[in-house]
């Protein structure tokens, strides 16, 4: 293939084994862009960034055939999409974000149902307060948005003795592990989790997911944790729930997020709140580089990329 601009956020010498061929510019968000945008061939988004970074040199980009973004979601940059030429791929970060995600997923569930964030608490103050809480062992969890982020929490979650795991993604099909039931028999299947996982993508199917209805259908004190996105969920909808004190919630997403410091969630009953932390660790950067060794080889090569979720002009895959 002709020489053609492939833009990184990460800078590229950082990066061993690129393929040879392509122009190789370096821009994690910046103001100045590194080149013209109509040049650029393969943009991969800004990892980390406001919402409306990575979108912004997506009108101008007159050339690009691939989006390939280093999160899990791309909701963040389906907004730019309209912009482009059709035939476009829109590629995620699919076996980047997995083990980083599920780790927190299980830090979460843990420190929630243990009591940590009560014992942190304390240890400020110099208390010692025991008493019983609830063990993960013999739960029932829910996981709904069963992809490879839902299918790593189930891997960690396998030792610790589970009354039973129950999974839910967009349509049924069958797995190792067990069934996979659509997000239909989602109703049924709320009453009886101890845990419900969100690590769905947030879509227009999902957005709001998590409503009234969902919230009253969980059983008094269950747990709910959101690794997804905070728009899966209805936070006016969680806040009443929560004020109740009948369940619980760790999240790791909010809506709105970043979740300004006068925002009642941080101050809700039963909520532990992460800022977000579910990809960003050591994790990231040896399969964020793996990935776009990977992916742009393809590309060179003129070989079938992987990890497709949209063509511009085609619709979801």
């Amino acid at each position: 293939m002709t020489a053609a601009d492939v833009w990184l956020p990460i800078p590229p010498d950082e990066i061993d084994g690129l393929p040879e061929g392509p122009r190789y510019r370096f821009w994690d968000g910046g103001e100045e862009f590194p080149a013209d945008p109509a040049d650029c061939a393969f943009y991969v988004v800004p990892y980390m960034k406001p919402a409306g970074v990575g979108v912004r040199p997506m009108a101008l980009m007159r050339s690009v055939r691939v989006v390939q973004t280093l999160s899990a979601g791309t909701d963040h940059v389906e907004p730019g999409l309209k912009h482009l030429p059709p035939g476009v791929r829109l590629c995620n970060a699919r076996g980047v974000h997995e083990a980083s995600t599920a780790e927190l997923t299980l830090a979460l569930i843990l420190a929630s149902l243990r009591g940590i964030p009560g014992f942190v608490r304390a240890q400020d103050k110099g208390e010692w307060r025991g008493g019983f809480r609830p063990a993960l062992a013999d739960k029932n969890v829910l996981i709904v948005g069963y992809g490879s982020i839902g299918a790593a929490i189930e891997d960690r979650l396998v030792p610790f003795e589970l009354a039973r795991v129950a999974r839910v993604a967009r349509s049924a099909r069958t797995t190792e592990r067990g069934p996979v039931h659509p997000l239909t028999e989602l109703p049924s299947l709320l009453p009886e989790a101890d845990v419900v996982v969100l690590s769905t993508p947030l879509t227009e199917t999902t957005r709001h997911l998590v409503d009234a209805g969902f919230l009253a259908r969980m059983k008094d004190g269950a747990l709910l944790v959101n690794v997804a996105r905070g728009g899966v969920v209805d936070t006016k909808a969680l806040l009443t729930e929560l004020e109740t004190g009948r369940i619980t919630a760790a999240l790791d997403v909010t809506d709105p997020e970043p979740l300004p410091a006068d925002h009642p969630l941080w101050r809700a009953p039963g909520v532990l709140v992460t800022p977000h932390v579910g990809g960003p660790t050591s994790a990231f950067l040896p399969r964020a580089e793996r990935l776009l060794r990977e992916q742009l080889s393809r590309f060179v090569n003129q070989e079938e990329l992987g990890n497709v979720v949209l063509v511009t002009g085609a619709g979801d895959l």
